[in-house]
């Protein structure tokens, strides 16, 4: 008998593994096709709970994010497109990997180890994100897909050719994407490279924790855990200066509306940044783990992400040039405010500003950040705090 019951149970508890198993999935299909002919992929990653990303081989870009809301809703809370042709004709960095370097670099000039570089301008008079093709506009290659019963990844590659962009050294990047069961979503980038260069990689997904295409993320409540932040000038460069965040519109230490003192007209940084697109300061250097760095909750739908990163730097960008053009995944309209962006990174224009410290990598060493956004929900009524 006791036997009967114990095989009974083995078998009960197989068919578990078994179920949770066949619910976590890493499935690859085809996204669209390139005008010079040059397939786009798709990596479909589901959890045991049902949530789902998926990422696209072009820019190593996440395309959707599927979670529940406090009621058990799922919905896709990041922006993007439906198909491949948004992505290639007008891009706007939605959910893509950007680099060489992230965010700008001053007049798309610097000096490194002696010389002097030109990288493209196309951000006003600056360089932004690698420039006119970065990492955001290639084909990425998929590697590794799998999954167990805890989680489903996708590794993506690329190879950054020397002078590529005009940055020097050949550097091949590595992004892991993974979703685990407590339904977080981890984004590892790591690169390594032939000679000394530049590099600072981040994702730059587009959030709104209500849905993608419902409208503004004004009331979603926001938490940077950060004292200072880098004032900007007319054209979005860091002036050097590290300010205190303290009685002024920058302060998010304690949670609070993103859209409550955006408005504010006698704050020239909002003016210069047409609302917030400022780098906040985590710390002075490089932490040796990830730690909560962000925090956003949605008193609408109870969702709640959480993000972690060992990176000294966040970029928080409020969604100032949703301009009303463009039309998201699922069928609507993408305006001023209707999403956040948190980038984890080094400070812009540290290659000319030695103070914010280096963006340098050697033959020998790897780069890596590991970014964690972990999702949970949080009942009505809650300060969000």
């Amino acid at each position: 008998m006791q036997r009967t019951v114990w095989i009974s149970t083995m078998l009960y508890l197989a068919t578990l593994a078994t179920s949770a198993h066949s619910a976590t999935d890493a499935k690859r299909e085809t996204f669209g096709t390139m005008p010079d002919g040059a397939r786009v992929d798709a990596v479909v990653l589901t959890n045991a709970h049902g949530a789902t990303a998926r990422v696209i081989s072009l820019g190593a870009t996440l395309q959707s994010l599927m979670v529940p809301d406090r009621q058990g809703k799922f919905a896709n809370i990041v922006l993007g497109y439906g198909a491949l042709d948004g992505y290639v004709k007008k891009s706007q960095y939605f959910g893509a990997t950007v680099g060489r370097y992230a965010n700008r670099i001053a007049k798309g000039h610097f000096t490194f180890n002696g010389q002097a570089y030109d990288v493209p301008i196309n951000d006003g008079p600056n360089s932004l994100h690698g420039g006119t093709k970065g990492f955001d506009k290639v084909l990425w290659t998929i590697g590794e897909v799998k999954h167990d019963v805890n989680a489903a990844s996708v590794t993506l590659t690329y190879v950054s050719p020397d002078g590529n962009m005009g940055y020097p050294g050949k550097l091949t990047v590595k992004a892991t994407y993974t979703l685990d069961g407590d339904n977080r979503l981890s984004i590892d980038y790591r690169a390594t490279t032939d000679r000394p260069t530049l590099v600072n990689l981040s994702n730059h997904a587009y959030w709104n924790l209500s849905g993608e295409g419902s409208g503004s993320v004004m009331d979603q409540r926001l938490t940077i855990a950060a004292d200072a932040y880098l004032p900007i000038d007319a054209t979005s460069i860091p002036t050097g200066e590290i300010r205190s965040v303290t009685g002024t519109v920058f302060d998010f230490r304690q949670a609070k509306p993103i859209g409550r003192d955006i408005r504010d007209g006698s704050e020239i940084q909002l003016l210069n940044g047409r609302g917030y697109d400022h780098n906040w300061v985590i710390s002075r250097t490089m932490a040796s783990e990830p730690r909560v760095v962000a925090r956003v909750s949605d008193p609408a739908s109870g969702r709640v992400l959480t993000l972690k990163s060992a990176q000294p730097g966040l970029q928080f960008y409020s969604g100032n040039f949703l301009d009303g053009t463009t039309v998201g995944t699922g069928g609507h309209v993408y305006r001023e405010g209707d999403a956040f962006v948190l980038e984890p990174q080094l400070y812009p224009d540290t290659p000319n500003q030695p103070a914010f410290g280096s963006a340098r990598l050697d033959p020998g060493h790897e780069y890596r950040n590991l970014i964690v956004y972990e999702f949970t929900t949080e009942p009505g009524g809650t300060s969000g705090r």
